[in-house]
């Protein structure tokens, strides 16, 4: 059975004085999934384990973004995580850190049969 796209959600998220871009990319998925309640797996008779959760990051320094972390924000479904360059690093006035700003698309998709429109 082909997925079929069922939501997606975008969040934004910050560390504002610890450069840590993990914890920015880990509060913008928190910021997209809390902003609504997903009730439709239930409808097609799929338990919430079966959703197949797809997380872009957009992130300053990618590589320094811990995808498991990120991944451990889910309360269910399987979770693929992809960091791309993108978010934004904001200097402090004196130089001695910066602001990590990091974005966040969640993608929530279903196996369901072809004859099951979305």
């Amino acid at each position: 059975m082909p997925l079929k796209s069922m939501v997606i959600e975008f969040g934004m998220g910050t560390d504002i004085r610890g450069s840590d871009y993990t914890k920015a990319a880990v509060r913008a998925v928190e910021a997209a999934i809390h902003q609504n309640t997903i009730m439709f797996a239930p409808v097609f008779e799929k338990p919430y384990e079966e959703m197949h959760v797809k997380i872009d990051i957009g992130a300053g320094k990618p590589e320094l973004v811990d995808k498991a972390a990120v991944a451990a924000v889910l309360p269910y479904g399987a979770a693929t995580v992809t960091v791309h360059e993108g978010g934004m690093d904001i200097p402090k006035d004196d130089s001695s850190d910066v602001t990590i700003m990091a974005n966040a698309a969640v993608s929530v998709f279903l196996d369901l049969p072809d004859e099951v429109s979305a």
